[in-house]
């Protein structure tokens, strides 16, 4: 797949970002909503400049609660429809009878293995047919992040557009945003946690740390990722 790379101004607006990055990926665009700020914010977004962006989620059997709240309150909201992609039972069966409940705490290849059957395989599945996907993900939210473009090429899924509109947006912008489009948020952010995933692999964090000191908070900042977004 060839696909041009759109020219994007320094101070692009997101929606701006969104628009030319699903204008060059010629066909369907998704986003992988996981009921972030920044996810959520991006809907709206979205919703306000009626672009053509669908939304899929990857239920890996341990969310939130709080994060079921948040997708039912979108989809009352916006109308939405989310497309839920889930882990195959018989892997997660196997790993857990084989390996036990929380083995992705004992190493990181572990923890990669988990995140594999639960988060890698179903995202490829919920990329297959797409042209774009666009994803919540910010350079100030850790250091495995700091590199990212707004409109990047995914080598790791096919060459298909990988978009990121809230880039350069600075947590606090993020705040200001949801607050004064009064946008559902995940009670959670309310109790310390800046960054949420599975309930096992996700705490509050602490002042001074990153947003993402709470994700995986056993494993040294640079290996934070789930394989979702490797560089």
């Amino acid at each position: 797949m060839h696909l041009t790379i759109p020219t994007i101004s320094p101070d692009a607006t997101p929606a701006e970002i969104l628009r030319a990055g699903i204008e060059s990926a010629g066909g369907p665009v998704s986003l992988a909503c996981s009921f972030s700020q920044e996810d959520v914010a991006i809907i709206d977004i979205a919703h306000g400049a009626r672009l053509a962006l669908g939304v899929f989620a990857l239920d890996t059997g341990r969310l939130n609660e709080e994060t079921y709240e948040v997708a039912d309150a979108l989809v009352e909201r916006y109308k939405l429809a989310i497309d839920w992609y889930f882990p195959h039972h018989d892997e997660i069966e196997k790993l857990e009878r084989s390996e036990g409940l929380f083995s992705f705490r004992e190493s990181r290849d572990k923890r990669h293995a988990c995140c594999r059957i639960r988060k890698v395989e179903p995202l490829a599945r919920a990329l297959a047919g797409l042209a774009g996907w666009v994803t919540g993900m910010r350079r100030e939210q850790s250091v495995t992040r700091s590199d990212l473009k707004a409109i990047e090429p995914d080598s790791l899924n096919g060459g298909i557009l990988k978009i990121n509109p809230l880039i350069d947006w600075s947590e606090e912008q993020l705040i200001s945003y949801t607050k004064e489009k009064r946008l559902p948020k995940n009670r959670l952010y309310n109790q310390g946690y800046r960054s949420i995933g599975c309930a096992p692999c996700t705490r509050a964090v602490q002042p001074g740390e990153d947003a993402r000191a709470g994700r995986w908070w056993w494993e040294n900042p640079e290996h934070k990722e789930c394989g979702l977004h490797r560089r």
